[in-house]
């Protein structure tokens, strides 16, 4: 039993990309790879600049993410070791999915050499995990309300007044969350570990941080999009938020082929061509080069530790 639910969700990302390869190869039959280079060479400096700038400002705000949960926890630990470990987590889960290679196993190896108990370890994880989630949950409730017809692009059956319905609902859930932190709700206490509420200044910085990744993220497709035909940066948004949740539930590696697919059927008034040009700038500013950087952070800290720990032994 414990054999086969080891494949299962590795199972579920290969059937993922399957479909999605497969759906994605009916949408583009009448799409030529020089199309697809001639879009790609008409990306100007300027937008590779911005996206550059939108690929930072989105892997600094998942070293935030760490920050914000240490802080809750009551550790100090150093801005740069933070980063380090924040970037080669959230590169490797990205690329690999969480299924393959937790983000957990780099936190738990990184902050445990700097004395954090393991359910401290799984606190962080978590607190990093709900603020992702609660992020997504305020820039979806945002793009609904800004831009309720977003929700033709994805499913044309569902009434225009439920996007705006949950959009407020949404609001008001997070609303509760704020509430709760003013109130001051007691802490759960379990047999490994205490789980705190978080203070309202933690809370505070939560839902400004919490966007910015996803901002980021959405922003390097948005300036790799050429003008003509852009529906703008919210919906934009919108259709990021809806394929990045998609790859994540799919457990397909670095959501492969499933944000193409979801991008290709949400933007029909764009060519395609250009679509997959803006995605795969965003693949390699944003999966591949942080990727082959983290596997250089992880060899040379398991270097060193490996170093540290045959010097103890030969004292």
């Amino acid at each position: 039993m414990k054999r086969a639910s080891r494949y299962f969700w590795p199972v579920i990302g290969l059937a993922a990309i399957l479909l999605s390869v497969n759906a994605l190869y009916h949408e583009l039959r009448g799409l030529s790879l020089d199309e697809f280079v001639a879009s790609f060479q008409a990306i100007s400096l300027e937008s590779w600049l911005l996206a550059i700038g939108s690929t930072l400002v989105a892997y600094a705000a998942l070293a935030a993410y760490d920050r914000l949960a240490l802080d809750h926890l009551g550790h100090r630990i150093s801005l740069w070791f933070i980063t380090i470990c924040s970037f080669t987590t959230y590169a490797l889960s990205h690329n690999l999915g969480a299924s393959v290679f937790s983000g957990a196993v780099v936190r738990y190896r990184a902050y445990r050499s700097k004395g954090l108990t393991p359910g401290e370890v799984g606190v962080l994880v978590a607190f990093c995990s709900f603020t992702f989630t609660l992020g997504t949950l305020m820039l979806s409730a945002v793009v609904l309300l800004l831009k309720p017809d977003i929700i033709e692009r994805f499913a044309e059956f569902l009434p225009l007044e439920m996007s705006l319905t949950t959009g407020v609902l949404i609001l008001a859930l997070i609303g509760l969350y704020v509430l709760g932190s003013m109130v001051g709700l007691r802490p759960l206490r379990t047999r490994w570990f205490q789980l705190y509420y978080p203070r309202p200044r933690i809370v505070v910085r939560q839902l400004i941080i919490a966007p910015l990744e996803l901002l980021g993220a959405a922003g390097i497709i948005y300036f790799a999009l050429p003008e003509v035909g852009n529906p703008g940066y919210v919906v934009i948004l919108g259709i990021f938020l809806a394929s990045f949740s998609a790859a994540l539930l799919s457990h397909a590696p670095g959501g492969l082929g499933v944000l193409e697919l979801v991008f290709i059927a949400a933007l029909p008034e764009m060519d395609p061509a250009d679509v997959l040009a803006a995605l795969a700038i965003f693949r390699l500013l944003y999966l591949v080069i942080p990727f082959a950087m983290a596997l250089v952070v992880i060899f040379i800290f398991e270097h060193s530790r490996f170093q540290e720990q045959r010097n103890e032994l030969g004292s």
